[in-house]
């Protein structure tokens, strides 16, 4: 039993003209369309015989709905949404102008392929969709479509510009193109491409100068001045989401403006468009990227092509029209003669030309259009449940009298096959099949022509899994388009007022603080022992400080201190040799000889403030210089004392040295010592000095000093000294008047003075000096007093010496 089953084809075949209602055929050879069109849009009409051919296999094979003959009925849409919508409402009513005559009867299709934009579409489910007539198309790639609760008869073989326009706003923040400009067709299509595409490009930090829209129903100076918008702009980058009639409108306008230096990224409507590939518009689009759905072969297409001929219906005025346009002749003869187009023979063959359509090499919508036609013929094979035995074929497909379309929309969503090619055909729960994309590239071939390149591939899969890998992508003079140039690493952006986030100043990250990279959004604060570099680029170890031996400071008070010891030394070897001379043994001989070696004790004792400090040495400094200091002040107490008491002894009945002998002055020393040892025993045992890495006084070094632990200590330890001290200057002080012929209680109150004074200046300087100038200050305090005790009360001695007849008054006593 022979049964068929009506598809209708919805085809937009003119592009321009004056569009009248289209008249309906039972097959394409009988095909008549009463509009008159500037000229035939060769890829759509491509299409038409693409669906053709894949009735025609699966009308003759015996797998694939044995028994049963599909049908088609052909309308062109013309590209407006008024077409569509009548064409279907004449289905649904079932009155078919055919012939030149009215049928009216209940309609026969059971599904329906088509159009070739989304407008069209949308406008055909809003009736179709009543119905649950099952739509496929091949090429309306709006994402609204892709909404089941208004659209839940929609299918297309083509992915959604959902993933197109995400996948255009990675490509141009892959190439740095963060300041773009756009334009799109005003329609469903563009729209929401479009609307995707900026929200998609805004999250990927690209921003947009500005985004216009065309329309073919718009005069040509809304074109021309998008032109201008685009020639006056600052983006470099175009990303063009425009159907092909817009891409034509705006492209024209372009080469009269002489419109160069734009990198134009486009969608997949125009990006593969042959007619557009030629020298004419090379200038302009040479360079272009945009993605597209993969392409495909379909065997025995192309012989299928070039059997089309106007002879095999003569009356076909489409057929006609189409080999006139291919062929740029005529089959009418002029009466009057002044024809300038050569007459048609018909005898002319397709395969001597080469264009859209017989070209067969970027076979990628027809792909779509081969595979909505197969899913429909696999619906209604799964749907009348046919089957078959053994190698033969039981043409036993269950056929039903009546059947809806509902019923093959239950079954569309169901479809799951492999296409001779390998492909798989499927629908998610959206209507939509897996996206897959390829990145095209235009560049010029040795010979000079513009040739599409895929460099790259885009994959969704159901999970929206993203896998981008680039190839070399080839773009002459490629531009750059940011609105502000890139921060370089140590800058960070600041975002100025009122201007997109992508229009920015770079700002010097302040001092402790870097950025590393490119076009940072902020700059990071180093940790607290590192600091940034010159560059702000790079955290580097702060510098640590402290007064070494290696640096000029360091050096110089280490030359002090050692000539310093140096000279206590000389000293004390002079004056152990003239040891039994009257003016040494005067001089109290054993105290003189324990300040000398005290002196130098203070000498050295200085060496431990320089150097790397270390928890020795933090212990050692202070105690070393509190102990050694105090002896040397008891030293030159007991020499006070001795002097005072010695002249007292001269007076009738005074028996005071007695009381002050050898013993007494050792152990009177030893007293004034211990009394300092056990304060620095206590401060050791309690809350010793330890290192500590100052990094308070300044942000961008570490001071490495000996932190006090207790100051209470140190400050008694520096306060037991001044006691000492301040005692001393008084008893000496007070034997100012003795004779002038023993004139060394007047040098102990001069170096007293000066002690004191160095000592008095040294607490404001100490607490106010900063890093290792506070040990420096220390140090020269040290010295200063060191040096100001060796000379005021010895040096005195050697010119007292080279005068020694001036000490033989003196009493005679025995110290």
């Amino acid at each position: 039993m022979f049964v068929s089953v009506y598809i209708m084809f919805l085809f937009m075949l003119g592009v321009m003209g004056a569009f009248g209602f289209p008249l309906l055929k039972e097959n394409i050879q009988k095909l008549k369309i009463v509009s008159i069109y500037f000229r035939i849009h060769l890829r759509e009409f491509r299409f038409v015989q693409t669906m053709i051919f894949a009735i025609e296999q699966i009308n003759n094979s015996t797998s694939l709905l044995p028994n049963i003959s599909i049908g088609y009925k052909i309308f062109d849409s013309c590209s407006t949404t008024v077409s569509s919508a009548r064409a279907v409402m004449a289905l649904m009513n079932g009155q078919e102008r055919t012939l030149g005559k009215n049928c009216s009867s209940k309609s026969s299709v059971h599904a329906i392929i088509g159009t070739s934009d989304s407008s069209s579409t949308i406008a055909m489910l809003q009736t179709s969709g009543v119905f649950q007539i099952p739509v496929i198309s091949h090429f309306a790639t709006c994402a609204c479509l892709s909404n089941r609760r208004e659209y839940s008869s929609f299918f297309r073989t083509i992915p959604s510009d959902y993933h197109q326009s995400r996948a255009l706003a990675k490509l141009v923040k892959h190439f740095g193109w963060t300041w773009v400009g756009t334009v799109r067709s005003d329609n469903d299509y563009g729209n929401n491409g479009m609307a995707t595409f900026i929200k998609a490009a805004g999250q990927e930090g690209v921003c947009i100068e500005y985004s216009e829209a065309i329309s073919r129903t718009y005069p040509q100076s809304q074109a021309a001045r998008v032109v201008r918008v685009i020639r006056n702009g600052s983006a470099r980058v175009l990303v063009a989401f425009l159907a092909q009639v817009e891409m034509d409108m705006l492209l024209e306008e372009a080469m009269k403006q002489n419109l160069t230096g734009v990198q134009w990224v486009g969608s997949e409507s125009w990006i593969t468009a042959g007619h557009l590939a030629t020298k004419r518009h090379s200038g302009i689009l040479i360079g272009s990227l945009g993605f597209t759905i993969r392409k495909s072969k379909i065997p025995g297409l192309r012989e299928f092509l070039l059997q089309v001929n106007p002879s095999q219906t003569p009356q076909n005025s489409l057929l006609r029209e189409f080999w006139e346009t291919t062929f740029g002749c005529s089959f009418q003869s002029s009466l009057d003669g002044q024809s300038q187009s050569r007459q048609c023979s018909g005898s002319e063959r397709l395969d001597d030309v080469d264009n859209t359509f017989t070209d067969v090499s970027e076979l990628r919508i027809s792909n779509n259009v081969y595979k909505a036609v197969y899913a429909v013929a696999h619906a209604m094979h799964n749907m009348l449940k046919c089957s078959h035995h053994g190698e033969k074929q039981n043409q036993s497909c269950i056929w039903r009298d009546k059947f809806e379309p509902v019923q093959v929309l239950k079954n569309l969503q169901r479809v799951n096959f492999t296409l001779h090619s390998g492909e798989r055909v499927y629908f998610d729960d959206y209507g939509d099949p897996a996206a897959m994309y390829d990145l095209m590239n235009w560049q010029r071939s040795p010979t000079g022509e513009t040739v599409f390149v895929t460099v790259g591939m885009r994959v969704y899969t159901l999970l929206f899994i993203i896998l981008l890998y680039m190839l070399s992508v080839v773009i002459l003079q490629r531009p750059q388009s940011v609105c502000s140039e890139s921060c370089i690493p140590g800058f960070r952006q600041a975002v100025i007022k009122g201007k997109p986030v992508c229009c920015f100043s770079c700002i010097a990250c302040a001092a402790g603080e870097i950025s590393n990279t490119s076009d940072s959004s902020e700059c990071s604060r180093c940790s607290l022992e590192y600091w940034s570099n010159e560059d702000r680029s790079l955290c580097v170890a702060k510098v640590v400080e402290f007064l070494s031996f290696e640096e000029t400071m360091g050096t110089l008070l280490t030359a002090l201190s050692l000539f310093g010891a140096s000279l206590t030394l000389v000293v004390s070897i002079v004056f152990f040799r003239f040891r039994d001379t009257p003016l040494i043994r005067a001089s109290n001989s054993e105290l003189s000889f324990l300040l000398l070696f005290s002196l130098t004790l203070c000498f050295l004792c200085s060496l431990t403030f320089i150097g790397r400090p270390s928890d020795w040495s933090c212990m050692l400094r202070h105690t070393a210089f509190g102990i050694t200091f105090v002896l040397c002040i008891s030293c030159v107490l007991g020499k006070t004392i001795v002097v005072l008491m010695a002249f007292r002894a001269t007076l009738p009945g005074s028996n005071v040295m007695k009381w002050f002998g050898p013993a007494q002055r050792r152990l009177s020393v030893l007293a004034f010592t211990l009394i300092q040892v056990v304060i620095c025993i206590l401060w050791l045992t309690v809350n010793p000095p330890f290192p500590f890495k100052n990094m308070e006084h300044y942000k961008e070094k570490i001071i490495l000093e000996c932190a006090l632990g207790s100051p209470i200590w140190f400050w008694a330890v520096l306060g037991y000294i001044g006691l000492l001290a301040m005692l001393c200057f008084i008893l000496a002080f007070l034997a100012r008047k003795l004779p002038d012929n023993f004139n060394e209680a007047k040098f102990i109150t001069f170096s007293m003075l000066i002690f004191c004074a160095v000592w008095i200046t040294f607490i404001p300087a100490y607490v106010s000096s900063p890093g290792k100038f506070t040990v420096a200050v220390e140090i020269f305090a040290i010295l200063a007093s060191s040096y100001g005790l060796l000379f005021c009360i010895f040096v005195p001695k050697y010119a007292g010496y080279c005068g020694y007849s001036t000490y033989r008054h003196l009493p005679k006593i025995i110290i």
